[in-house]
């Protein structure tokens, strides 16, 4: 895989996402899983051992936090 590619935010969602209370509101958060992968491949892009896949990975996954931070605002912004 190239390494300017990225997998898709979509890929993660069926198993890596899941609505959780916080506060009274459902938000969007990273299961177990894919938050313990996206530990693991910030670690590895620190020591320089990523691969152009794992690389791929971990923008992919790094997008989807981006939506997922916009999306929780806007729902916390909606319930003031």
């Amino acid at each position: 895989m190239n390494a300017q590619l990225m997998i898709q935010p979509s890929f993660f969602i069926e198993n890596g996402v899941q609505l959780r209370p916080v506060r009274g509101l459902f938000l969007f958060k990273f299961s177990e899983e894919l938050q313990g992968r996206l530990t693991s491949l910030n670690e590895k892009q620190r020591e320089l051992q990523l691969s152009p896949d794992e690389t791929a990975e971990l923008t992919g996954i790094l997008e989807l936090d981006r939506i997922f931070t916009l999306l929780n605002a806007k729902i916390i912004a909606e319930s003031a």
